[in-house]
């Protein structure tokens, strides 16, 4: 099998898709019992780590798997292939009945890259996947919009915003954040402190099949399965952003 083949990216937005309807499904059942809040969003999050990591297994048995939700396993470090996946991303805003900015991750890393992947965002019937990659956002006049997380946006962000005379706009999960530059709700996604490899892993394939510019909120590139998952800032903008953002971001 090639590093990353056609049946990989198809994987990849199958599962997320099957997640992600199982999740709505899961949601209208719950909340009609009454669970909300934490207990709604802790369900959430063991049912679909439970269906992404049976599926994997079942489709891709040699491959390593890296789960918010699981227990990292040493073994994946030496790993050719290993999907990185946030079963639920944005638990918080799950459990908060009819938010509809919360995602399911699958992305398919090799030496480092995420050459395959899709985010689900269910509540509103969409995932984006590089199986069918999504076209560039259109240019748009107006100010530059910068999405920032509704409960901890970063300095940066502001700075970034002051910079390109844009304006902040707040939404939940990184998935949606990201996908909302994917889609042209956005033009900056820019975050700093507190992600890991799954919050980015998938977004960041997506984004880059968009030809959309990634990477860390310095310029650096993005790594992934390194023995500590912690990857703290992200950016994902229009290319033609991207030195203007990166130097707003550092305080020039």
């Amino acid at each position: 099998m090639p590093a990353i083949d056609t049946d990989d990216h198809v994987i990849a937005a199958r599962l997320a898709a099957e997640a992600g309807d199982m999740l709505v499904d899961l949601r209208a059942r719950l909340t009609g019992d009454g669970v909300t809040g934490r207990a709604l969003g802790a369900e959430g999050d063991r049912a679909a780590h439970e269906l992404l990591t049976r599926r994997l297994a079942e489709l891709r048995p040699h491959d390593a798997v890296l789960s918010e939700e699981g227990a990292a396993d040493p073994a994946r470090l030496a790993a050719e292939r290993v999907w990185i996946v946030d079963p639920l991303d944005g638990t918080r805003e799950f459990g908060e009945v009819p938010r509809t900015d919360w995602a399911v991750h699958v992305a398919l890393v090799v030496a480092g890259d995420p050459g395959a992947g899709a985010v689900a965002l269910p509540a509103r019937g969409l995932t984006l996947a590089t199986a069918t990659p999504p076209p560039p956002p259109a240019a748009r006049t107006g100010p530059v919009r910068v999405v920032v997380s509704r409960s901890r946006p970063p300095a940066e962000a502001t700075l970034i915003a002051e910079a390109l005379e844009g304006e902040l706009i707040t939404l939940g999960s990184a998935g949606a954040k990201a996908m909302a530059v994917v889609l042209g709700e956005a033009e900056v996604y820019a975050h700093n402190g507190g992600q890991h490899e799954w919050d980015s892993a998938a977004p960041v394939a997506v984004a880059r099949a968009a030809d959309l510019h990634t990477s860390r909120l310095d310029g650096t590139p993005l790594l992934y399965n390194r023995p500590d998952p912690y990857l703290p800032d992200l950016l994902i903008c229009r290319p033609e952003l991207a030195e203007r953002v990166i130097e707003a971001a550092a305080g020039g």
